[in-house]
């Protein structure tokens, strides 16, 4: 079985091998820069986990896993275009680099190579194509959220679900039906990848407000000055609140250039909120490792699963 360093080394060869057969114009440009900018390929690592999990050869999922990826960086091309993101991994986005319209046609023509690695297993572009829709409708959600102001956790939930857990679902799912896995077994480990995701997107919010800015490569709580409706803020607003204070308030009141972004990440300590939000990171991975034990395989299998959890739960970045 390998670690998710061996299969990430596999996946980073075969994406260096797919960025030097694009063709040199800058349609294509784009799409190598990005998928060449330093990541951790959690998703298409999944794709190759859970396909040896269920008895796949090492790279029997390869082409898929690579699918999964580039999907994932065409979302982040155009996430970035209606972020107004500066910064991806610390270097410019796309839209930034180049132009907005040349990221949009790039990020479309990067979802059509997606199809192309895709598109050999009836099964797999099946459920490619329903988590896929997913992540859509969850972005969509994210961006009407910032117009409202009665979002609560449990919608919040739902939307970081379809936006960013259902594509990680989909990669081990993907991974488990190339490897002629069960019905049952596709669904469970789709249960894995579904509370990882949450666990990961949490982590993120976390980190946003409360990482080390160098190793993030983001703003620091670039979240927070734009308002954009986190765990934490939503949570943070609630237990304001029952308090009776004001401080996150009066800054959302003001412009995002003039929020005090420091003053609303000490509010947040105080109100105990990255302390609940940890505990939610903590819930998310136990259910998610506990869907993993019921599954029916040899132990060894599920050790990379296992240590990508432990490593999801520990990133800094």
């Amino acid at each position: 079985m390998r670690s998710f360093e061996e299969h990430r080394a596999a996946v980073e060869a075969r994406i260096a091998r797919w960025c030097a057969e694009m063709p040199p114009n800058e349609l294509h440009a784009p799409m190598v820069y990005l998928m060449q900018l330093p990541a951790k390929r959690v998703r298409p690592v999944a794709v190759l986990m859970a396909h040896e999990l269920f008895g796949g050869a090492s790279d029997g999922a390869m082409e898929e896993a690579l699918g999964i990826e580039l999907f994932h960086n065409f979302t982040l091309m155009h996430d970035d275009i209606m972020d107004e993101a500066p910064l991806r991994r610390g270097r410019p986005t796309v839209h930034a680099k180049w132009n907005v319209n040349t990221a949009i046609l790039s990020g479309d023509a990067m979802l059509v190579r997606t199809y192309m690695q895709m598109a050999a297993d009836a099964r797999v572009m099946a459920l490619f194509n329903e988590h896929a829709l997913g992540v859509c409708e969850g972005q969509q959600q994210d961006m009407a959220f910032e117009q409202r102001d009665d979002i609560g956790l449990e919608a919040y939930r739902e939307m970081i679900r379809l936006k960013t857990a259902v594509l990680l679902a989909c990669a081990m799912q993907v991974g488990a039906v190339r490897a002629q896995a069960t019905e049952d077994d596709v669904q469970r480990i789709g249960q894995v990848g579904e509370h990882l995701g949450l666990a990961f997107q949490l982590r993120d919010d976390l980190l946003d407000a409360f990482g080390d800015p160098d190793k993030v490569g983001k703003q620091v709580g670039g979240d927070l000055r734009a308002g954009k409706k986190t765990w934490l803020l939503i949570r943070g607003l609630e237990r304001s609140r029952e308090q009776g204070r004001a401080e996150l308030l009066e800054e959302l009141a003001k412009s995002p250039a003039d929020r005090d972004v420091p003053r609303m990440i000490r509010v947040l300590n105080e109100l105990g909120v990255r302390a609940e939000a940890e505990a939610e990171v903590a819930m998310h991975d136990a259910t998610a490792l506990a869907a993993l034990e019921a599954i029916q395989v040899p132990v060894e299998r599920k050790r990379p699963m296992q240590e990508l959890s432990a490593l999801l739960m520990a990133r800094t970045h």
